[in-house]
């Protein structure tokens, strides 16, 4: 081949290159800085939240998009770790010039990050961290959660409580959860709710490990002297499944009720204990890949299954949640750069989610930013339809969306605007 046609095919080659990369920088983008656990006991829950949200754009912009925009976004592992998360989402603001921060799973790293949503005006739709002093103590305009916060969870557990005293006459409850936001808040709120609903009980005793104990045995030989009518757990994660793993072994299950009503049925803690999960246990989560049994749940974890070869855990149903509230929110308003009509279209915004049962959308409470949904607790019983899953949850009970809401007494006192 001669010289000069070797020079005209790279010349070529180079006017394709510089096209494409025009045509890519005119392309309208809605970007997007999100940050998750990529490693240790919560890297699980980070993955598949990228997987989700990938998956939710690939849906969004293989129909073109919202509003003339395409959907981008990056990842950057937080670390579990608040002040790093702080300064990745500073870099997100200043650097890559995001319109959104999103994601993060640990409590402690929400409140880091919505204080620099908060300063740097720009809306932190959080994914998966239930600690409810993001949306009333530590209220901010720019903040917004799509999954669950431990007010709704602990008022449905409180439910559940109350109708259990009917069946199985209980009187003693001790608490463990972890020593941070989220498991302070466990606790709070459901001695709040069990007193608000007229429950007579004691509780005996309390336990606050730290984040990631490795050992959990002087915790359990303790509950295990303490003979309480009922466990309350507030674990998520690896913790929970080290908990009940170690807690089996000394037949913790077979003295107490076991009751975890807020990330107990996590699909990852029936996948890692397989067949040694105990049968009997009451638990819930923010998603569940059995209920509610419709077209919409099975497509969602079909879809998640063919594309990571694995059921997904809560933490993915609350990234997929959230790209599709910045699509809709970008959608009513027509562009990404508005922020303070962005966040009067996701107040009140109605989004219809796998986790929803038939008759019933998800909506965002105007007032708090709290995304408003049903809650489902159930008993782990056999079912291996989600291997290698042996256990899942069955004889649920359902808790209406608008019951698990804060009184406006709770609200008027905490919320700080």
């Amino acid at each position: 081949m001669s010289g000069r046609k070797l020079v005209a095919i790279a010349f070529v080659l180079v006017a394709v290159c510089l096209f494409s990369g025009l045509a890519s920088a005119q392309d309208k983008l809605v970007r997007i800085g999100a940050m998750y656990p990529m490693t240790g006991r919560s890297g699980l829950y980070g993955m598949d939240s990228v997987a989700a949200a990938e998956m939710a754009i690939d849906e969004i912009n293989g129909k073109g998009g919202v509003a003339g925009y395409k959907l981008d976004i990056v990842f950057t592992d937080s670390k579990s770790k608040p002040a790093y998360a702080v300064r990745v989402a500073e870099r997100y603001i200043t650097e890559d010039k995001v319109h959104f921060l999103f994601g993060v799973v640990s409590s402690g790293v929400g409140l880091a990050v919505t204080e620099v949503s908060k300063q740097n005006k720009v809306i932190f739709i959080g994914t998966d961290h239930a600690a409810t002093e993001l949306t009333l103590d530590n209220y901010q305009p720019y903040y917004f959660r799509v999954s669950n916060n431990t007010f709704q969870s602990m008022t449905a557990g409180a439910m559940y409580l109350k109708e259990l005293q009917k069946e199985r006459p209980w009187k003693t409850i001790t608490y463990i959860g972890p020593d941070y936001a989220y498991g302070h808040s466990q606790l709070e709120e459901i001695q709040y709710n069990l007193k608000r609903f007229g429950v007579e009980y004691q509780l005996i005793s309390k336990y606050l490990p730290k984040l990631y104990e490795p050992d959990y045995t002087s915790y359990i030989t303790s509950i295990i002297k303490d003979k309480p009518d009922v466990l309350v757990c507030g674990f998520w994660g690896g913790d929970t499944v080290a908990f009940i793993k170690q807690a089996k072994a000394y037949g913790l299950f077979e003295k107490m009720l076991y009751f975890h009503p807020d990330a107990g049925g996590n699909y990852e803690l029936m996948s890692a204990m397989e067949g040694e999960m105990p049968a009997g246990l009451v638990l819930s989560a923010r998603h569940h890949n059995n209920w509610p049994d419709t077209e919409s749940n099975r497509k969602y974890v079909a879809e998640f299954k063919r594309r990571t070869g694995r059921y997904p855990t809560y933490a993915a149903e609350g990234a997929y949640a959230g790209i599709y509230a910045i699509a809709k929110a970008v959608e009513k308003v027509g562009n990404p750069d508005n922020s303070a009509a962005l966040i009067k279209a996701l107040e009140g915004l109605q989004i219809k989610l796998p986790e929803d049962p038939e008759g019933f959308t998800s909506f965002i409470d105007s007032q708090t930013h709290q995304i408003v949904q049903m809650q489902a607790i159930g008993i782990s019983e056999p079912n291996d339809k989600f291997p290698p899953a042996k256990m899942m949850l069955g004889k649920w009970k359902i808790y209406k969306a608008e019951d698990l809401l804060p009184p406006k007494e709770l609200l008027e006192k905490r919320m700080k605007k």
